[in-house]
């Protein structure tokens, strides 16, 4: 497939195929996504292709790694081939016109066969080499399905045989002694015209497939994270063995600097692995025994002895990958209306420049004239801009959002998101922790120590959210063995230590217990949670206050939300004062409160009935119907299973900042979308017209001009989309920016720094330069970027003081 008509002529005649649902064609992937009602229905959509004049196969049967080097290598040898003996047709025909001028044999009538003559030898080398596009054109127009390379095999064709049958005029006036014709058909062969068109639409082509090639680097580079051989203990020896060979349960060796080869849970040791690779967050994260950690993710300090969990196709950055590949394979949905010009598209042209010959055959009577037109106006046409213009930002965009700790299930998601409005968070475990943290001890009767001893003594057996919270954090001042345990359902806990009956609970147990407490307001006003201890003797021992906190960077989230003019409501189960308690820490103002589990959808329903577009972001399996009842659902990669198979955006940490990010990044695609789609209409728009000859005498354009045109047009789409590989939203950084008072719009581009660094070999020494950058003040973020030797630094940091830092860590600066 080679443009837009391809990919509608092989949609189409595979949607004829019984038992095909739906199919979608991605012409940058050179692939088909097909919908089966029946899976035997395989072969006969191969058949179906095969017969519209394309090669087709299940996805994965052949080697698809080389085929972009040998097809660029190939076209890389047309290319040199072409230009030499295009350079010297080009010598022979319009020399002159610079002022070189060829020799006494080639010029004057007497020898106007001779020239004739040596164009045609020289264009037919250009012919073969680039025979490809006849083979194409001509095999698309005999299965009535006119393509991009339909338009150059007729248009270079027409210039060729027009320059064929006029060599034959000539030789027969030159047996008749009339020069005069000799002379005339001399000047307008247009053979120069045909080789033009041929090299440079291959240059083109070159062009465009190198900067296409560079749309998947961001998969690329997640393929190159994964370590090619892991440290395994085998009994008493540690051995080196490839990363296929490592075995579910094996115990994987990390050190300082390495790349862990597989997900695993840490057995001993500790380690401070940087996960940026697959999360986005740029700070490492310190990993202890019973920690999880992913494959591909580096260990920048320390040493860790680990389980293997998940090997191969099953650990995290595989499922990323396919992720990944999967959405920029996906159609957009507003790729329908170029899909759907295209069909047409290249049958249109060919009958513009049918009638654009006829009609100045009827003007001119000039043969020469009409055929140039006509041909300036196929070859000027370009369906590749219109085909290429959503894919390849599609497939950039998803693989940046990878890189930022984003997963765009299809691109259906990325699309949809860039018109939400109304972003609803569920609290606990999305909006908060969803883990209570104890935030204040009030002693009664009991003095601090003596109430923290009973305390985690009567709590210890208890598996509730708030015994946990008490015990990971005062577990050490149990002293005393429990009996006589017992869990008061909806109450609290009871049991015997040291010989008294103690009890802790909720106001209602204290209560039924004849205790003298009385609950203070302030509390559930703050959204926290008091747990009351007593003894059987109705004495208050203490309160003990839990509360489900914040996540660190929520209060920065849900700011850089509303910056992005995104209405923010927190949806939650709790009682509306303590729900209001907890939106007013976090800067949101609407909030939806007492809504049981299984009304979380309805909520959502309800704010997309006054005509909201909705993006619900939840964690649990009660998020499920409303994540998928929302306009887009968004997971974060702590949630539960179901939460993340309901979503269409995953993201790939607990920060809400992924939020604005992913927003973020949608609008960049969907305007560089529609920057790519306005230039593919407004190029052809305004193109075919003039090569058609309306401005005529004023403006001309010859077919050399046209296939240049056409070459740059796909080149300039595919090198926009590109654009997106440098995107960085300064949602993040939106705290730094509150304090200078100098908050920009979230989704506009940093100007990033790039420091060429000579020395960096290994991830070690890239987690080591992003750290030193990042200690610099005024620094956001620092990226390595191991292939190309340098880092980009995005913030206000002082250049020399960033350049110092890295000679100062022992690696080189290349100005």
């Amino acid at each position: 497939m080679t443009c837009a008509a391809c990919s509608a002529r092989v949609e189409n005649v595979t949607r004829q195929v019984s038992g095909v649902n739906t199919a979608e064609v991605n012409l940058l992937a050179g692939i088909m996504m097909v919908d089966l009602a029946d899976s035997s229905a395989v072969d006969t959509i191969i058949k179906a292709v095969n017969g519209a004049g394309y090669n087709a196969s299940v996805f994965g049967d052949r080697a698809k790694k080389e085929q972009p080097v040998t097809n660029q290598n190939s076209m890389f040898t047309r290319i040199i081939v072409s230009f030499a003996f295009l350079t010297i047709l080009m010598y022979f025909t319009m020399g002159h016109m610079v002022g070189i001028h060829p020799p006494k044999w080639y010029t004057g009538s007497e020898n106007g066969l001779i020239a004739a003559l040596l164009q045609l030898f020289l264009t037919l080398p250009v012919v073969y080499m680039n025979r490809s596009y006849y083979s194409r054109g001509f095999k698309a127009l005999w299965h009535r399905s006119p393509n991009m390379d339909s338009l150059i095999a007729v248009g270079s064709g027409a210039s060729l045989i027009y320059g064929v049958i006029a060599l034959f005029i000539m030789a027969n006036a030159v047996g008749n002694g009339d020069f005069e014709t000799v002379s005339q058909y001399s000047k307008n062969l247009y053979f120069e015209s045909a080789a033009m068109i041929l090299t440079l639409i291959t240059l083109g082509k070159y062009l465009e497939n190198r900067a296409k090639g560079k749309t998947g680097d961001a998969i690329r580079k997640l393929m190159d994270l994964a370590p090619k051989t892991a440290t395994v203990k085998r009994g008493n020896d540690l051995v080196e063995v490839s990363v296929e060979d490592v075995k579910v349960g094996d115990i994987v060796i990390v050190r300082s600097g390495g790349s862990i080869p597989v997900d695993g849970t840490v057995l001993s040791g500790h380690g401070s692995v940087d996960q940026s690779m697959l999360t986005g967050e740029s700070v490492p994260v310190d990993k202890d025994p019973g920690d999880k950690v992913s494959a591909a993710t580096i260990n920048t300090e320390g040493y860790m002895e680990i389980r293997a969990d998940s090997i191969g196709e099953d650990t995290t950055l595989a499922q990323v990958i396919h992720m990944v590949e999967e959405a920029g394979g996906s159609k957009a949905p507003i790729a329908r209306l170029a899909d759907k010009i295209a069909g047409v598209f290249v049958p249109i042209v060919m009958g513009i420049a049918l009638v654009t010959f006829g009609v100045w055959m009827v003007l001119k009577g000039d043969i020469s004239h009409a055929l140039n037109m006509a041909i300036s106006v196929l070859v000027i046409s370009c369906p590749c801009a219109l085909g290429l213009a959503t894919p390849v930002a599609i497939m950039v965009g998803t693989g940046r959002g990878a890189n930022l700790g984003v997963l765009f299930k299809n691109a259906e998601a990325l699309e949809r998101l860039h018109k939400v409005n109304t972003v609803v968070l569920d609290k606990t475990g999305t909006l908060t922790k969803g883990q209570p943290a104890v935030i204040e001890i009030i002693p009664g009767t009991m003095d601090r120590d003596s109430l923290l001893a009973v305390a985690t003594a009567l709590e210890s057996p208890s598996e509730h959210p708030f015994a946990r919270a008490i015990m990971s954090k005062y577990g050490d001042k149990s002293v005393t063995a429990v009996n006589d345990f017992k869990t008061l359902p909806g109450l609290g806990v009871s049991a015997v230590v040291d010989g008294i009956q103690y009890y802790g609970g909720n106001l209602h147990l204290m209560q039924k217990i004849g205790a003298n407490v009385q609950e203070s307001a302030s509390f559930a006003q703050q959204g926290m949670t008091p747990l009351y201890f007593a003894d059987d003797q109705g004495s208050h021992l203490g309160t003990i206050v839990a509360a489900d906190v914040l996540k660190e960077d929520s209060v920065d989230a849900v700011e850089a939300m509303k910056h992005m003019h995104l209405d923010v409501v927190m949806l939650t189960g709790d009682n509306e004062k303590t729900a209001k308690a907890i939106a007013q820490q976090a800067g949101i103002d609407l909030v939806i409160s007492d809504v049981l589990p299984g009304d979380k959808a309805g909520a959502v329903a309800n704010l997309r009935a006054e005509g909201r577009n909705v993006l619900m972001v939840g964690d649990g399996i009660n998020d499920a119907p409303a994540l998928v009842t929302a306009d887009v659902g968004m997971s974060v990669a702590t949630g539960t299973d179901v939460a993340i198979e309901s979503a269409d955006v995953v993201l790939m940490n607990s920060s809400l900042m992924g939020v604005s990010k992913a927003v973020a990044l949608s609008r960049a695609t969907i305007r560089n979308i529609k920057q790519n789609l306005f230039w593919a209409f407004f190029y052809n728009v305004i193109g075919i017209p003039i090569a058609a000859g309306v401005l005529y005498p004023t403006l001309q354009l010859s077919p050399m001009i046209g296939a240049a045109a056409m070459s740059l047009s796909s080149v300039f789409v595919v090198t926009n989309a590109l654009r997106l590989r440098l995107f960085t939203p300064k949602g993040s950084h939106i705290a730094r920016a509150r304090e200078t008072d100098q908050i920009d719009m979230i989704e506009e581009v940093n100007a990033d720094m790039i420091i060429k660094v000579e020395g960096m070999m290994c991830p070690h020494c890239k987690a080591r330069v992003e750290a030193v950058c990042r200690a610099v003040a005024g620094t956001t973020d620092a990226v390595v970027d191991l292939q190309e030797k340098q880092v980009t630094v995005t913030g206000t940091a002082d250049l020399e003081l960033l350049k110092k830092a890295i000679v100062d860590a022992g690696y080189e600066v290349i100005d």
